[in-house]
C-alpha cells in the first residue's frame, strides 16, 4: 500500500463520519479513529521477519476546521481570487531541498504545473509537493522546518 492509497483511505474515513476503520493486509495494519475531539490515524507496517513500531499521527480535528474557515474568509476578499496550496499530508515542512541549496520558490517566483514547491518529512521520507497550478506564488503561510498537518494550507497562488 502506498501513500497515495493511505492518504485517500484517509480522507474518505473522515469524510464518511466512520468512528473507526481497522484495515489489515499481508504486511501493512492501519487502524483510523474518529472522535468529537480529534482524529487519529495509526499506520503500523510489520515485516515478515520482524515487527514494526507503531506510528501515531494527530490529524486536525474536523471541529476545529470549521472555525478556522469563517476566521479566514473574513479578510479573504483580497485572497479570495487566490488558490490554496494544502498540504497533503501530516509531516515537516521544508522549503529547500537541504540545509544548503536555495528554496525551491520565494514569493513572487512564477510556477508551472508540476513544478516542486517544497518538500515534506514524512517518517524519515522526503517528499516533493509538486505545483497543481500555474501562476505566481503571492504568500508563503508555513515557516520552514514547521511541522504542518493534512490539507493546511502552504501557499497561496495566483493563477492569472
Amino acid at each position: 500500500m502506498d501513500l497515495k492509497e493511505i492518504q485517500n483511505l484517509i480522507k474518505f474515513v473522515a469524510k464518511s463520519g466512520a468512528s473507526e476503520v481497522k484495515l489489515e493486509m499481508d504486511d501493512v495494519k492501519i487502524t483510523i479513529k474518529t472522535g468529537s475531539d480529534s482524529e487519529t490515524t495509526i499506520v503500523q507496517q510489520v515485516p515478515v521477519q520482524a515487527a514494526a513500531p507503531v506510528v501515531q499521527q494527530q490529524a486536525p480535528a474536523p471541529v476545529s476546521a470549521t472555525p478556522e474557515a469563517p476566521a479566514a474568509s473574513s479578510p479573504a476578499s483580497d485572497d479570495s481570487k487566490y488558490i490554496t496550496v494544502k498540504s497533503p499530508i501530516i509531516g515537516t515542512f521544508y522549503r529547500k531541498p537541504a540545509p544548503d541549496k536555495p528554496v525551491f520558490v520565494e514569493v513572487g517566483t512564477d510556477i508551472k504545473e508540476g513544478d516542486v514547491l517544497c518538500v515534506i518529512e514524512a517518517m524519515k521520507l522526503f517528499n516533493e509537493i509538486e505545483s497543481e497550478v500555474s501562476g505566481k506564488i503571492v504568500k508563503v503561510l508555513v515557516d520552514d522546518s514547521s511541522p504542518v498537518e493534512f490539507d493546511q494550507p502552504l501557499f497561496l497562488v495566483d493563477p492569472s
